[in-house]
């Protein structure tokens, strides 16, 4: 029972990744009709927005300490960084040891707008054209974005630690009197993409903006012809899903080291939930990467490898061509989606 409830926590500790990545998605597929290959590459610029963070945080000045010296006597060189001399070593400590939280009001401005640029300047040239060419210009700039990740950052894996008060472990089964043991950033980071999952769906359910969205998703000529500018209102929510993908790298740094592939190897996984969700469908997006991750998890274990070898690489494939032979619109996608 303990080994089931921990592959359950790592699995919804995956999913929370895949479910983020897949709401983003389904937001621009469903508003502007768009297959968005370049989205895992904003999962990875999120995730080095939380570098950029700590590596600013971390610009130091020297100064010679006459008080230490090395081996030969010499006066040691010390790096103070701005930020303690700034705020002291107490509160300066603390701002750079919280650097990947803190990275978060930095990084939804930044996703806003790069992925307003992305969409007003290229993306939008694209609407009306066949969806193989929309995944053709995307991937490219996917591809772009991550070289130029790689130029600046190097082709290795960055650390980027979480903070000392939320590095440890946690004891989740004392409540039901069992030993289940748990890293408490995956349990931050699981119940942090609730809280964004929410707001979305807060946002879009009872905010006048966000109906007028929903609207437009289900009938976009109808609003147009009320007098909306829809148009508008999907680039905003372009760029609103860029911010989703953005946090979701941000808080996924201290489990994964950000390097500069990380987007593609998202990418392809959450287009998979996306499909099996339902395109276009929200909802749809959520359950099929909290369940998938699931899957995945469990596929991983000694015991199922040792049946099947190889079957936690290929589960989510095997589950996604079962589940769209018999349903090909998805789990939740609307009547007619995919079924031509």
């Amino acid at each position: 029972m303990d080994a089931i409830l921990l592959q359950i926590l790592n699995g919804l500790d995956k999913g929370s990744a895949y479910a983020l990545i897949a709401l983003g998605l389904t937001l621009i597929f469903g508003t502007l009709g768009v297959v968005n290959f370049a989205h895992g590459a904003l999962f990875m610029i999120g995730a080095f927005c939380a570098v950029t963070v700590q590596r600013i945080f971390n610009i130091s000045y020297e100064t010679v300490d006459e008080s230490q010296t090395d081996f030969l006597g010499n006066a040691l060189v010390v790096k103070t960084p701005y930020i303690e001399s700034w705020f002291g070593p107490q509160m300066g400590g603390a701002i750079i040891d919280w650097a990947v939280p803190l990275a978060i009001l930095f990084t939804v401005p930044i996703m806003i707008f790069v992925g307003y640029a992305m969409e007003r300047g290229l993306i939008k040239h694209f609407y009306k054209r066949p969806h193989a060419d929309q995944i053709l210009v995307t991937f490219g700039l996917a591809i772009v974005l991550q070289e130029v990740v790689k130029y600046f950052y190097g082709a290795n894996p960055i650390q980027t630690p979480a903070p000392e008060a939320l590095s440890g472990i946690v004891n989740l089964g004392a409540i039901i009197g069992m030993d289940i043991v748990y890293p408490v950033w995956r349990v931050v980071y699981f119940f942090f993409s609730l809280v964004v999952i929410g707001g979305i769906f807060s946002f879009l359910q009872f905010t006048t903006f966000g109906m007028v969205v929903r609207a437009g998703m289900a009938d976009r000529e109808t609003v147009g012809l009320l007098g909306i500018n829809i148009d508008k209102r999907f680039t905003v929510m372009f760029g609103i899903a860029a911010a989703v993908a953005g946090l979701a790298g941000v808080m996924y740094t201290p489990i994964n080291s950000p390097n500069y592939h990380m987007g593609m190897d998202f990418l392809v996984l959450s287009f998979v939930v996306v499909v099996v969700g339902g395109m276009g469908s929200l909802p749809g997006a959520v359950l099929a990467g909290f369940m998938l991750g699931i899957l995945e998890s469990f596929a991983s274990m000694n015991e199922i490898k040792s049946l099947v070898p190889g079957i936690d690489q290929i589960i989510i494939y095997v589950v996604a061509i079962i589940i769209l032979l018999v349903r090909p619109r998805g789990l939740m996608g609307r009547k007619g989606v995919m079924e031509d």
